[in-house]
């Protein structure tokens, strides 16, 4: 069985998403929509895809974003054949001293690892999704009027918006935050784009497009990240855990890593560090270079999968 799309649809299921599940969509926001859910193969009757509409009083920003309902995700996700759900909880931090109307249980992040298969190896390997709450609670100013002007202000106290889950279920709500953020770090392909509404419960309040909040949560942790500009976010074997190395200790860590890891490991580590390594490359590119004949020759001891031409020119420093 497959999903409803406006292709299958008749006349009078068409006319009743528009109506309800899109109702804030002009025509062309509805077209978009429809054709999302058709390339997606989700159905809007459940829920499992739902377009929210932005600054709609206003014409210069209005924007609609397509929103993917947990269920939606993971039927993309298995429809993929390289997916398998979580087999362990959310990992959380938490800050006591972080406890507060803000922030009902103190929390500072949550980490979620997804399950992706390598195409060459067969191998699994965890992909990990991290979400900060500074970065998605919807957390909005306070505002009072003015008796004598008759004008809003800011009264300068803040809000934890409770007109959804996060004050109620504060945990899951960042949970499915980095949830999303794991499928689109592991399989860009069918998620970039593509937001869980728990993501745009900021935008909500602040009225945001969600472009606009992507691009203010990449600014927030790279200021709360200290030197973010000078550091990259590496993942390492084991636990596959996620870490920050400041650039000039990169290419150091990254030897002392091949020195104590089999070839296969190695292997495993550069495919799931693509994004780190390119970084690296535009960052350092003589260090680089350096480095990414040390991850060659590592990778070629294995006597039964010598790195070969195409494989080179492929290496991920050198992509894009």
């Amino acid at each position: 069985m497959h999903a409803i799309t406006k292709y299958d649809m008749t006349s009078k299921q068409v006319a009743l998403v528009k109506q309800t599940i899109a109702k804030d969509c002009n025509d062309d926001e509805f077209n978009l929509y429809m054709e999302v859910a058709r390339g997606k193969g989700l159905d809007p009757f459940l829920g499992q895809i739902i377009p929210m509409v932005f600054s709609k009083g206003n014409a210069a920003k209005r924007k609609m974003t397509i929103i993917i309902s947990r269920d939606g995700q993971r039927v993309i996700a298995q429809r993929c054949g390289d997916y398998r759900p979580a087999s362990k909880p959310p990992i959380y931090e938490f800050d006591k001293d972080l406890k507060g109307p803000l922030n009902p249980q103190g929390i500072v992040s949550a980490t979620v690892y997804l399950w992706k298969q390598d195409p060459k190896s067969s191998e699994w390997y965890e992909v990990a999704g991290q979400s900060f709450w500074e970065e998605f609670a919807p957390i909005k100013d306070e505002w009072a009027n003015n008796e004598q002007t008759g004008k809003g202000y800011k009264t300068g106290k803040q809000t934890l918006d409770d007109s959804g889950n996060w004050a109620r279920m504060p945990r899951l709500m960042i949970a499915k935050c980095a949830e999303m953020q794991a499928l689109r770090a592991g399989w860009p392909e069918q998620f970039t784009g593509l937001y869980d509404e728990a993501e745009m419960d900021r935008a909500k309040v602040l009225d945001l497009t969600a472009s606009e909040v992507v691009e203010k949560e990449r600014e927030d942790h790279r200021m709360r990240v200290i030197g973010a500009d000078n550091s990259i976010t590496v993942t390492w074997g084991d636990n596959w855990a996620l870490e920050n190395v400041p650039v000039g200790k990169f290419a150091d860590e990254v030897m002392r890593f091949i020195r104590e890891s089999s070839p296969d490991t190695v292997a495993k580590w550069q495919d799931v560090n693509r994004e780190p390594l390119k970084r690296f490359w535009a960052l350092q590119p003589g260090d680089a270079l350096a480095l990414k004949k040390e991850i060659e020759s590592a990778i070629a001891r294995r006597p039964s999968r010598p790195a070969n031409d195409e494989q080179l020119r492929n290496h991920p420093m050198m992509a894009g």
